[in-house]
């Protein structure tokens, strides 16, 4: 019986990975080639990227593949925050790969590629990592040149034999299709299947990464990746406001901690009156899960003018909320103050809000020990 040559050969390299007592599980799931798209010039082969399955999302019945939200919440929460839903800031490809050569292909939702303060290669553009002793390293990045049709070269050369990879999606526009380029007889799996409960992050346009310079800059993928722990970006810019409808749709999910950072979105009065609730309404779903809040950014331009800043006065209604959760006896909360959240010498962000890649490295400085801290207990 004749057998497709490049099946044999991903068969045959998949039982030597295996023989050869690699760091990876005892099983490696390798995509079928007969479902691969050949360049019509030879060598890259393209898979699309839904064979290898999507990281960082917290739902499985969606109305597109790409979306951050489930679809029964379309008409439910607002419409903006519906729309924001179908970015796919967080969102990741998680393979494996022997192919001496990567590129990648991908159409876009949205014809803006940018905004005037973020650069397209943040908005819209693709960041990839590698695994190197443990740790996840930079390889590259993506520029999209228009909405639809978008191709670049990832990886020229790589070191060899089987890799490991993350790639992120955009951070502010949305994916219709996403294809992995691998050369021809190559191997292309899927990475191991993650055990983790997820963090949680849930907040603003701050969370969901403006103003990062790639994908991965933002600071739940940071996090993430520091930790080498799921992450599920729940950031919706100019929309993180503590809704009933979304602690209703966190309550559905099974994390290994809340993260809430919604303040920058929120004013005093609306601290004091949805924090808690929310609060109550994810304690009750998850009596055991810690949930950490997460004080307003100092605004960076605040110490030139008089008066309290607004950043202060919604810190300050936390505070008291905090208090009270706690002589109410809620247990498992924690508390991250931002008072060195993006540093204090003014030099961490675009707009005196909206972090730079500076501003976000911070972030996750400050974010890393609280939650490793919660994760290892």
């Amino acid at each position: 019986m004749l057998l497709n040559h490049r099946f044999t050969r991903h068969a045959i390299a998949a039982v030597l990975l295996v023989l050869a007592g690699r760091a990876f599980s005892d099983e490696i799931e390798a995509l079928d080639p007969n479902f691969a798209s050949p360049s019509p010039e030879g060598g890259i082969v393209w898979y699309d990227a839904l064979q290898l399955g999507l990281i960082g999302q917290g739902w499985t019945d969606l109305a597109t593949p790409y979306d951050r939200l489930p679809a029964k919440a379309e008409g439910v929460v607002r419409e903006p925050v519906w729309s924001l839903s179908q970015r796919t800031s967080g969102l990741a490809v998680r393979f494996r790969s022997d192919s001496p050569k990567l590129a990648a292909r991908w159409s876009l939702r949205l014809e803006s590629l940018d905004m005037p303060h973020m650069p397209s290669t943040g908005v819209s553009g693709l960041d990839l990592y590698a695994r190197d002793q443990g740790a996840w390293r930079w390889v590259a990045g993506a520029r999209p040149k228009e909405q639809n049709d978008n191709e670049a070269n990832l990886a020229s050369s790589t070191p060899g034999g089987m890799q490991e990879y993350l790639l992120y999606l955009p951070l502010y526009n949305g994916i219709t299709k996403l294809e992995i380029g691998v050369w021809k007889d190559s191997v292309l799996a899927k990475a191991d299947q993650e055990t983790k409960r997820p963090i949680v992050f849930y907040g603003t346009s701050i969370t969901n990464g403006g103003c990062a310079s790639r994908p991965g800059m933002a600071y739940p993928a940071l996090v993430g990746r520091r930790l080498d722990w799921p992450a599920i970006n729940l950031g919706f810019s100019g929309n993180g406001k503590m809704e009933p409808e979304l602690a209703d749709l966190l309550a559905e999910l099974d994390p290994a901690v809340y993260v809430l950072d919604c303040l920058p979105n929120m004013n005093p009065e609306l601290v004091r009156e949805r924090v808690a609730p929310f609060v109550h309404t994810l304690r009750k779903a998850h009596p055991d899960t810690p949930i950490l809040l997460v004080e307003n950014i100092v605004y960076q331009g605040a110490w030139f003018h008089p008066g309290p800043s607004s950043h202060e006065l919604k810190n300050e209604a936390l505070r008291e909320v905090y208090a009270a959760l706690q002589a109410e006896g809620v247990e498992g909360l924690y508390y991250l103050p931002g008072d060195n959240y993006l540093g204090n010498d003014g030099l961490a962000t675009v707009d005196g809000t909206h972090p730079t890649d500076l501003g976000f490295f911070r972030q996750a400085d400050a974010l890393e020990p609280v939650l490793r801290g919660i994760l290892e207990k």
